[in-house]
């Protein structure tokens, strides 16, 4: 069936709507800062963090290998969306309330409770994601959505640098635990109005590829990667350059630990590293037709390693806020280009599928900040630093075979 143009600028607008919402959000409940700020300050340990960071990041993408085979045989996908979204909603909004009363509960009951909701709130989100993938891809004409990317990039830019300064200030209103408190809440309500771009929607193209369970879904992804080689130079570089963006909450762990940061310190950095993210974020768009994926694939590469290196040269509060501005760089320049291959190395009718291939890619990721806790207990921070720099290096590799020139 082919897309009308109106409902296409419908999707548009409801796509602009949740994204720009999404990005006031996302200083609230920052993966890279708040939370794990928020786990230190409730107790928690590197091996702690490790989990959470494995959890949030690589675990939550590694189950989209899961849910693809079970979304993929369906031909619409909308309620899958919302089902997702609205489990990260309540999430939220349960991690506010428990913050709240967080007083009246021991220390291990408290941290065990903030493991069970992060993991809703990042398994929703990778839920979602299947969905949204195959949604987006099929919900706005060919035309729209170069457009729609450099838009999406400006407003949620704008918004993001905005809400970084009211994140900071409300950080710093209260002490631990009313103000992560506050954060979540307010994380909750703007996700809450994110959501209405979602159920504005109109699906009316269908895509199904059908996955008669786990046995025939593994059948695929061999045959995948047989007839596109692409596809496996795409998972090596997915499982190497991924645990960059693992990073960051280690350097909260390491800035805590080194020189004892505060709540408004930790609000600067969240502030820097969405500086790096939004000027990043603007200049491509800018800069949209002008370069090549591969090229950022080499810059987010050479970026990654920068960072544990100044960490370790050079430990203060001053070249820690040039870290979370780099990791800022990173993070925009891995989504964004990973996003960008995983369009080119896939197809209309096998996106949700690639998409949950993908998260086969998170195996590393995964398994890096599990054991990135346990080497920071056992014996401190410089050999993590030193294996991840190792493992980033290895994505170089993978970069030279995709040798992706969109």
């Amino acid at each position: 069936m082919t897309l009308p143009a109106s409902i296409s600028r419908r999707n548009f607008f409801s796509l602009l709507w949740h994204a720009g919402f999404l990005a006031f959000a996302q200083n609230f409940i920052d993966v890279d800062t708040i939370i794990p700020a928020m786990m230190v300050d409730a107790g928690g340990t590197a091996v702690h963090i490790g989990i959470l960071t494995a959890i949030m990041l690589g675990g939550s993408s590694f189950t989209q290998l899961f849910f693809a085979p079970f979304v993929s045989n369906f031909s619409f996908k909308k309620r899958f969306l919302l089902m997702g979204i609205t489990s990260r909603i309540f999430a939220l909004l349960f991690l506010g309330i428990l913050l709240f009363y967080s007083v009246q509960i021991r220390g291990d009951s408290e941290i065990l409770m903030i493991f069970l909701l992060i993991t809703i709130f990042s398994l929703g989100g990778a839920f979602s994601n299947v969905s949204y993938t195959d949604i987006l891809g099929k919900s706005l004409d060919e035309k729209s959505r170069k457009p729609f990317f450099s838009i999406r990039q400006v407003v949620t830019g704008v918004i993001l640098f905005s809400s970084a300064f009211l994140a900071r200030r409300l950080l710093g209103l209260a002490d631990y635990p009313l103000n992560y408190s506050y954060m979540f809440l307010v994380g909750f309500l703007a996700l809450s109005i994110a959501s209405l771009g979602f159920w504005n929607l109109k699906e009316v193209v269908p895509s199904k590829m059908i996955v008669r369970g786990p046995k025939h879904f593994f059948q695929i992804i061999r045959v995948e990667v047989k007839e596109n080689k692409q596809l496996l130079f795409f998972l090596g570089y997915i499982n190497t350059m991924g645990i960059s963006i693992t990073l960051l909450p280690f350097i909260i762990l390491y800035a805590k630990t080194t020189f004892d940061l505060e709540s408004t310190g930790t609000g600067n950095f969240l502030l820097f590293k969405v500086m790096g993210g939004v000027i990043t974020g603007l200049l491509l768009s800018v800069l949209s037709g002008k370069y090549k994926y591969n090229l950022l694939l080499y810059i987010n590469g050479a970026l990654a390693l920068i960072i544990p290196i100044v960490a370790i040269l050079f430990p203060g509060i001053a070249s820690f806020h040039l870290l979370f501005f780099l990791g800022g760089i990173i993070f925009a320049l891995y989504s964004i280009g990973l996003n960008g291959v995983l369009l080119e190395v896939s197809g209309t009718t096998n996106r949700t599928l690639y998409t949950g291939i993908a998260g086969a890619g998170s195996i590393l990721p995964a398994l890096y900040p599990l054991l990135g806790g346990w080497m920071i207990n056992q014996f401190g921070f410089l050999p993590y630093f030193i294996l991840f720099m190792v493992v980033i290096s290895t994505s170089f590799y993978f970069i030279y075979r995709l040798n992706c020139r969109k």
